[in-house]
Parts: C-alpha cells; sequence; structure tokens
C-alpha cells in the first residue's frame, strides 16, 4: 500500500518521506520492524517510541510516523500531532476499515463487562443467527473459533488485524469490552459503535488514572462514539459518565427510575429470576447463574440487545439456556465434598464485595473468602479489599494474587490493616497452592470457599514470568491426594 493512501484521514504537519511510496507493513515495536515498514512512534506511558527509530530504520524502516522530529538525520519521516491516534487511523486504512462493515458493540465498566460480552453474543447468535467476533478479558473469538488474548483491550494495529479476520471470516456483529485504558490510549479510536454499555464504576486501576473523576471521564469517550447508550441508572457515576454523551439513552436499573426495570427479584443457590418491566410490559427472566450482581448483568444484555431489535420476549428464552461463564461464579467440581467451591475474577472492591454477598445469599454453611491482591497495581485498594473480606465473609484466607515485582508479604502487609478491629478469623498463608489446600482441608459442612482473583487464569506472573497456575487442576489434584492418601 502507498504511503499516502496509509496515511488517509490524518493531517501531515512536516514529511521527509516520499508519499508515493510503497510500504510492506506496519510496525510500532522497533524488534519486529521488518525491511519496507512504516514504523509508527508513540509516546508511552513507560517508555517513548521515538527512541527507537534509530533501531526501527537499521531494520530496515522505509519510513518513521512520528511526533517529534528524529534527530537522526535521513531517516524518512512524517510528522503528525498525535502518533498514537495515528496508528489507529494507519490500521484501519491498512486493513480496509473492517469495523464499517460489521455491527460493533462495546461494553465498558469496572466489572461485569465479560459476562455481558458472553450473554449478548448468544442473544444475537441464536435469535439473529448473527455470526459474532468477540474481543474480552477471557479470550477472543470468531464465532466458536478461540484466539488467546493478553490484554482486554489490544493495541490499536491489533483490533483492526482483529476487525479484519472477524470480517474476513463473515462475521455480522462484534461485541467486545472496551477497557478505560484502551479508550485513554485510543486503542479505539476511530471506531463507531452502534451500541455502548456501561455496567458500573468502583474503584480500580487508580495506579494509572490517578482519581476517580479520570477514571469515569475515561469510560465516558465510548459514548461520544456510539449510536446507543446503555446505562446502569443506579451507578452514582451515570449522570457524569453520560452527562456528555452523544447519542440515544437507554436506561436500566433496580432501584432507580429506568427505561428497564428489573421487579420481584429472587435470589437462588443455582439461578436469579426477576420481571423485566419496560413500557410495553413485563417478561420473566431466568438464568442459570447465581449472584446478585447478575440481575445487573442481565439487565445491561436486554438494553444491549432492545437497541439491536431484539425484544425482551427473544433474549429471555436465550437466557434460560445460557452456560456460566469460565471464572464468574464457576463451580469446581467436588465429588463426595460437602462444601462447595467457587472460582471468580473479582479482583476490586466492589468485585470482592459482590461475589461474597451474593454467595452469603445462599450458603448453607460458611462464607470462605481465599483472596489476594495483585503487584504493581493500585495499592490503596488493598485495605479495602481486606476490610470488605472481613465484613463479609465468615472465614477469610489472605493470600497471594499476581505478584508481579513485588514482594507478597508486602501485597499482604498493606491488605491486613484492613482487617484490623474486626472478628472474622483469618489465616495468612503467603503460597496460594497451599492456602487453597488448606482451605479443603479445613472445610465445613455447608461452605462456600470463594477462590477470588484468578478466574479464568490459569498463570500465576512473578516478576515478569507466567508461572502456570490453573486453580481447577489444583482442587482436583488435591481432592485426589486427600482420597488416596
Amino acid at each position: 500500500m502507498k504511503l499516502n493512501e496509509l496515511l488517509r484521514g490524518l493531517t501531515v504537519l512536516s514529511a521527509t518521506a516520499d508519499l508515493d511510496m510503497e510500504i510492506s507493513d506496519v510496525s510500532y515495536d522497533s524488534r519486529a520492524t521488518k525491511q519496507g515498514d512504516l514504523f509508527v512512534a508513540m509516546t508511552g506511558f513507560a517508555v517513548d517510541g521515538h527512541t527507537f527509530i534509530g533501531k526501527a530504520a537499521a531494520a530496515g524502516a522505509a519510513a518513521v510516523l512520528c511526533e517529534k522530529v528524529p534527530a537522526e538525520e535521513g531517516i524518512p519521516y512524517v510528522q503528525v500531532a498525535d502518533s498514537r491516534r495515528a496508528l489507529a487511523v494507519v490500521g484501519a486504512n491498512w486493513f480496509g476499515h473492517p469495523a464499517d462493515h460489521m455491527t460493533m458493540v462495546g461494553i465498558t465498566g469496572t466489572n461485569g463487562k465479560t459476562t455481558t460480552t458472553y450473554l449478548l453474543k448468544a442473544i444475537l447468535e441464536q435469535v439473529l443467527g448473527a455470526k459474532v467476533g468477540l474481543i474480552g478479558t477471557n479470550q477472543n473469538m470468531i464465532g466458536d473459533e478461540v484466539i488467546p488474548t493478553e490484554r482486554t483491550t489490544p493495541e490499536s494495529f491489533e483490533v483492526q488485524r482483529l476487525f479484519a479476520r472477524m470480517r474476513d471470516a463473515g462475521c455480522t456483529h462484534v461485541v467486545m469490552e472496551v477497557s478505560s485504558h484502551a479508550l485513554v490510549l485510543d486503542r479505539v479510536y476511530g471506531v463507531e459503535y452502534e451500541v455502548g454499555v456501561f455496567t458500573n464504576l468502583t474503584q480500580d486501576h487508580l495506579d494509572f488514572h490517578h482519581t476517580m473523576e479520570e477514571y469515569c471521564d475515561a469510560k465516558s469517550i465510548l459514548f461520544r462514539s456510539c449510536r446507543y447508550g446503555v446505562y446502569n441508572a443506579d451507578d452514582s457515576w451515570s449522570d457524569r459518565l453520560m452527562g456528555a454523551a452523544t447519542c440515544e439513552k437507554l436506561s436500566y436499573g433496580v432501584k432507580a427510575a429506568a427505561d428497564l426495570r428489573a421487579e420481584n427479584i429472587e435470589l437462588e443457590s443455582d439461578h436469579i429470576a426477576f420481571a423485566a418491566v419496560t413500557n410495553e410490559g413485563s417478561t420473566d427472566i431466568r438464568v442459570g447463574i447465581p449472584g446478585r450482581f447478575m440481575v445487573y448483568n442481565t439487565l445491561d444484555v436486554l438494553g444491549a440487545a432492545l437497541a439491536l431489535g431484539v425484544s425482551v420476549g427473544q433474549s429471555a428464552k436465550v437466557l434460560a439456556g445460557v452456560k456460566p461463564v469460565k471464572g464468574r461464579v464457576e463451580v469446581v467440581p467436588t465429588p463426595g465434598k460437602d462444601y462447595t467451591i467457587l472460582i471468580d475474577y473479582a479482583h476490586s472492591p466492589d468485585g470482592l464485595e459482590n461475589v461474597l454477598r451474593s454467595v452469603k445469599d445462599f450458603a448453607k454453611g460458611r462464607t470462605v473468602a481465599l483472596f489476594g491482591c495483585g503487584g504493581d497495581r493500585d495499592r490503596t485498594k488493598r485495605p479495602k479489599m481486606g476490610r470488605i473480606a472481613a465484613e463479609i465473609a465468615d472465614f477469610v484466607m489472605v493470600t497471594t494474587d499476581n505478584p508481579r515485582t513485588e514482594k507478597p508479604a508486602d501485597i499482604i502487609a498493606d491488605i491486613l490493616p484492613g482487617m484490623a478491629n474486626i472478628d472474622t478469623p483469618y489465616v495468612v498463608v503467603e503460597d496460594r497452592i497451599e492456602a487453597i489446600h488448606y482451605c479443603m482441608d479445613h472445610a465445613l459442612p455447608g461452605d462456600v470457599i470463594v477462590l477470588c482473583g484468578k478466574g479464568h487464569e490459569t498463570y500465576q506472573e512473578i516478576d515478569h514470568v507466567k508461572h502456570h497456575m490453573d486453580e481447577r487442576e489444583i482442587v482436583a489434584e488435591h481432592l485426589s491426594a486427600q482420597t488416596n492418601g
């Protein structure tokens, strides 16, 4: 593709590169740059891509797209005001604007994004006969094909590459989690969504956003790039988040006045049920996933489906048969035991509170919370999570999550002050595998043990290395050892 075709839609401030030259590929990591590439130098939060222009040129880059004129002489360049946004535009041009050929749905919020994407995908497939692409925390999917993922929303060029694969595979719809990082870092810049969904906003990622106001404003970007905005009217941040929205709005809630409401809510150990009420009437809803928070996850799905032309009644039939999402209130088999083990991705204060309160609704015995906090992330949420666990659970196991480059003992030391002056018994076991064994060995009849934080993850990250750790395997192996021991 010619360079000037790649630059379509961008304002060029200055250039020494021949705009008619052929570009063989696009790269934004000098280590992956090849002969004939356009290298995009982005100013990052950790590193500045402009410092790698020389390496990219040495690797054979034909030209550089940048914000700062290269210090090295003789390197052909194109200067723009914002190279991060430019990468998104270049990606769309390179792949032929694939998002324009599909109906795009974006889900943002602190909790509930993954469950929402899976439920909505099921509805679109079964009601509309759509082929649906999914981009999310657990994995990416093209129809039934699973594509592993490293982060919730990839870099913009990779997003466009995924969109192109989905378009070429015949996808009619894309349902994707849109993280606050992705919105601020322009990973989805230029993507026009038919529907944007807001689940909720609670403390998380303040190591990146610094304040809840900044976090909220990051999420709000989505609602200036969609046609319909479906939002949680019960969330205290909704007024600020939707204040600058340019889309048509559809609200849902349990407490507040809303376009779509849940009434007569029933919470059971294996399902939720409620009446979904709109100005057109009431529809009975039943979903075989437990938890009070699932009421909201279901409402936002019903709202998004409505915006896409699917009636509440049509959605209800699909939701009645959906299976739980991996790592979200996931029941781990414990044959022959009189206790239950659940795995949940809860890794924020609100996520932890939601899952523990939901378990308290149906647990016949104790609610046992096993959790830790991730290293190199927001430290202020650690004592808050300790307090929540101690206030709600009947027994708490404090352990590690993904310590990353921090010492596990230091992370645990940040958690424990939140548990002070609360009578709930707790034990600290730094090794997460040993902590799981302890909870199983000391379980009482009717207990529900909630393994919080890892969810769908099958690894533990320590010093930049991901070590295999699947909590399902850990439980199964210890059950076998107990039986054979």
